[in-house]
């Protein structure tokens, strides 16, 4: 018994909760150092050269099978992580050397956006905007919302300067208006996927085989709101502030309609919601006549990862996100597992971890990006042990990989970190290494 006593004073005067145990503490600055030599060797590989329909330089997530093409969220997040290798262990000329493929993978997306606000979620060399725009943009999704987040990062980075991006503002603007006039729920105030493919998260239940127009993701509107602050600030960069209080008002509805239709007081968390209801009747005789729907949606409390997005994005109150850490994040019987936060709690009837390569799985394994996107809401809101914990869980998850295989996968068994699918599999997941400069009190590189 004082054994046990001595190991957890032990663990609280380290800062790594108790949870992990003696065996995680043992191996914890190995695996830190496998992490940083195996990530720090080979950061230029993301680096692709302009060509065919790319006419900027830009990053590419680096493995097999991504490879020499631009994608929206990979090329942003994994952009992130480069930066924090470049703060590091890059000199100045490494990071004027990449300024040029980081701006670029803006500058192609808005290479494609014209004044209909469409935006494609992939760039090869060989596309064209006749093979790459869909017959009917109201019928396929397009380039997640965070192009304006990914620009704003850039700009931050560059001391505010934005001017690299001011004769393509115009098009980021036409981006943001495809998005609120094909996208947005009028009754609610809440943006939806128009179908199911190409959502980044693929078979979230919420949207996953639902009808088309139909979901109201918390992810995505959690992405849009972020996105509208984005916009804000490069408006001001620009000195385009009328422009930018156009967008603050956009921001402020779009959170007040999360909080309103999302959060669901009975669960303490946000939700997904269903868009899919019929018109109200306004027949003077017609059923319902007498007492009409008084809701615009209907939540759907299935307990998928990205509600903690809520307080990634500040959306959350203070309140809201004690809830959300006491009685989610902390639920073993949910969300916390050994090596991470599930995608889809184990309760869920659709919980599966059978590697899926198209879709992707995101019913249950841990993926490396929304460990990181969870971990970075918990620091915004102060839950700095809970932060460590999850920080310390995914590096174990990396370096243990990276110790057995070599490599990183795209996304692995939450009870014993066995990668499940995609060997080679950098992107998004080197954003452990901001964790680890985190945890070592480091200047740690944060989205915008």
């Amino acid at each position: 018994m004082k054994s046990i006593k001595k190991l957890f004073i032990l663990l609280t005067i380290l800062g790594i909760p108790a949870i992990l145990g003696a065996q995680a503490i043992k191996g914890y600055d190995k695996y830190i150092k496998i992490i940083k030599q195996n990530t720090y060797k080979d950061f230029k590989g993301m680096y692709r050269k302009a060509g065919g329909a790319l006419k900027y330089p830009f990053l590419t997530p680096g493995s097999a099978a991504y490879d020499d093409v631009l994608w929206d969220w990979d090329s942003w997040l994994s952009n992130i992580a480069l930066r924090q290798i470049l703060t590091d262990t890059g000199s100045k000329e490494d990071s004027q050397e990449a300024t040029v493929y980081e701006q670029g993978c803006i500058l192609n997306f808005l290479s494609f956006c014209y004044s209909d606000g469409w935006a494609p979620v992939m760039i090869d060399r060989k596309s064209d905007i006749g093979t790459l725009k869909p017959q009917n943009i109201y019928e396929e999704n397009m380039h997640k919302p965070c192009l304006a987040q990914h620009a704003a990062f850039l700009v931050k980075v560059n001391n505010g300067n934005a001017e690299w991006l001011r004769d393509k503002f115009a098009n980021l603007q036409y981006f943001l208006g495809g998005y609120k006039n094909r996208y947005q729920h009028a009754a609610t105030g809440l943006y939806f996927w128009q179908n199911d493919v190409m959502i980044g998260v693929d078979n979230d239940p919420c949207t996953f085989y639902r009808p088309d127009r139909s979901s109201g993701s918390i992810y995505l509107n959690c992405l849009m709101y972020k996105e509208l602050q984005a916009m804000v600030y490069l408006s001001e960069q620009l000195n385009f502030n009328e422009i930018a209080e156009l967008y603050k008002t956009d921001a402020i509805n779009l959170k007040t309609a999360i909080q309103k239709n999302c959060w669901d007081e009975r669960d303490g968390f946000f939700y997904s919601v269903d868009l899919n209801l019929k018109a109200i009747n306004t027949s003077k005789w017609g059923y319902h006549s007498g007492a009409p729907r008084t809701w615009d949606c209907l939540i759907q409390r299935i307990d998928v990862w990205s509600g903690f997005l809520a307080m990634w994005a500040g959306i959350a109150t203070p309140e809201q996100a004690k809830r959300m850490v006491d009685e989610h994040f902390k639920n073993t019987k949910t969300f916390n597992a050994p090596y991470g936060i599930r995608t889809l709690s184990k309760l869920e009837k659709m919980y599966n971890l059978k590697a899926s390569g198209n879709p992707s799985s995101w019913l249950g394994p841990i993926w490396g990006i929304s460990n990181y996107l969870t971990w970075h809401g918990l620091v915004n809101y102060g839950f700095k042990n809970e932060a460590q914990e999850l920080a310390s869980k995914t590096i174990l998850l990396f370096g243990k990989d990276f110790e057995r295989t070599g490599v990183l996968h795209e996304y692995y068994q939450p009870d014993n970190g066995e990668p499940i699918l995609n060997p080679g599999f950098q992107n998004w997941n080197y954003l452990v290494l901001n964790m680890i400069a985190w945890m070592e009190n480091r200047n740690t590189i944060v989205e915008f």
